[in-house]
C-alpha cells in the first residue's frame, strides 16, 4: 500500500512538473523542480525579515558604494536587453491575443530565452531588499516591496516553465521599460547626496509604475473575450494581481508624497500666520509707543 501511494505521488510530481511542462526550458537551470527556487525565496524572506536587522542593530550600515554602481547598472543594461528583445518579437505578436510558439525555432527559442533571462532577473533582483538591510534602510523593507520581490520570481518561474512567450510577455517587457527607470535612478542615487539635486522626478518613477499595472490589466483583460489557445485561466492570477500591485503602489505613493506634499503646505501656512501675527504685534507696539511720546509733549 505504501508502495502504491509512493508511486502516485511521484506520478503526480512527475505530470506536474514533467508532463505539463514546456520540453524547451523544463531542464534549465532552476526551472526543472519548484524546489530550489522555494529555497531562494525561503532564505531571502529569514534574511530581511529576521537574520538580518538582528545582525545590524549593533553595526554600522555598510556603505556598499561600488558594489551598487556595478549592481544598478547590471541591472539597467539587462533591462535595456530585455525591451530590446521585446520590441524585436512583438513585430510579430498580436496586441489583441498572442499564442505560445511552441516550435524550436530560432525565433521561438529567442522568445523562451527572454522570458527565462527575465525569471533570473527576478532572482537576482532579490539583493535590492538585501542591500537595504545591510544599509540598514529599514523604511525601505515594506510589505509593497517584499512582496513584490517574492512574487515575482514564482510567477515568472511559471511562465518560463510552462508558457515562455506569447500574450504574458507582455508584462516582462512594460516591467523591463520601467526597471530600467527604476535603476537608472538608482544608479545616479549611488554617487551620494551631491546627485540629489537632479534626481527630482524620483516620486514619477511610482507613477510609472502605477501606470505599468493599469496597461498590465488592460492588455491580460482581452483574453476573456478573445481566444487564440493561450490559457484563459491566467487572468486568475495576473489580473487580481495588477489590482493588487496598484492599489499597493497607490498607498505606498500617498503616504511617501501626497502627505509630505500636505505636511509642507500646512507648515508653510502655519509660518506665514505666526509671521502675520508677530508684524501685527510690532505693528501695535509701535503705535502705542508713538502714542505715549505724543503725550509726554
Amino acid at each position: 500500500m505504501a508502495d502504491v501511494n509512493a508511486t502516485q505521488k511521484v506520478d503526480y510530481w512527475n505530470f506536474l512538473f514533467t508532463d505539463l511542462a514546456d520540453p524547451r526550458t523544463n531542464d534549465w537551470f532552476l526551472i526543472k523542480s519548484p524546489l530550489p527556487l522555494l529555497g531562494i525565496l525561503a532564505f531571502y524572506l529569514f534574511f530581511v525579515l529576521y537574520w538580518g536587522p538582528r545582525f545590524m542593530k549593533n553595526r554600522k550600515p555598510f556603505k556598499l558604494e561600488r558594489t551598487l554602481l556595478v549592481y544598478n547598472f547590471f541591472q539597467v543594461a539587462l533591462s535595456v536587453w530585455m525591451v530590446y528583445e521585446g520590441v524585436v518579437i512583438w513585430q510579430y505578436y498580436s496586441w489583441r491575443c498572442q499564442p505560445v510558439d511552441w516550435s524550436r525555432t530560432p525565433k521561438a527559442y529567442r522568445e523562451a530565452r527572454v522570458v527565462y533571462v527575465y525569471y533570473l532577473a527576478k532572482i537576482t533582483e532579490l539583493l535590492d531588499t538585501i542591500f537595504f538591510v545591510l544599509r540598514k534602510n529599514d523604511r525601505q523593507v515594506t510589505f509593497l516591496h517584499v512582496y513584490h520581490h517574492t512574487v515575482m520570481p514564482m510567477i515568472s518561474w511559471g511562465t518560463s516553465k510552462y508558457y515562455p512567450g506569447g500574450h504574458g510577455t507582455f508584462i516582462g517587457w512594460i516591467n523591463s521599460f520601467v526597471h530600467i527607470i527604476m535603476y537608472s535612478y538608482y544608479f545616479l542615487s549611488a554617487f551620494g547626496p551631491q546627485m540629489q539635486k537632479y534626481l527630482w522626478w524620483k516620486k514619477y518613477i511610482t507613477n510609472l509604475q502605477m501606470i505599468q499595472f493599469c496597461c498590465a490589466f488592460i492588455h491580460q483583460t482581452q483574453l476573456l473575450y478573445t481566444d487564440c489557445g493561450y490559457p484563459r485561466w491566467s487572468v486568475c492570477f495576473t489580473l487580481p494581481n495588477a489590482v493588487f500591485f496598484y492599489f499597493l503602489f497607490n498607498d505606498f505613493y500617498q503616504k511617501s508624497y501626497k502627505k509630505k506634499q500636505a505636511a509642507a503646505k500646512a507648515n508653510a501656512l502655519m509660518a506665514e500666520n505666526n509671521n502675520d501675527g508677530t508684524a501685527k504685534d510690532l505693528n501695535k507696539a509701535i503705535e502705542l509707543d508713538q502714542k505715549r511720546k505724543q503725550k509726554a509733549l
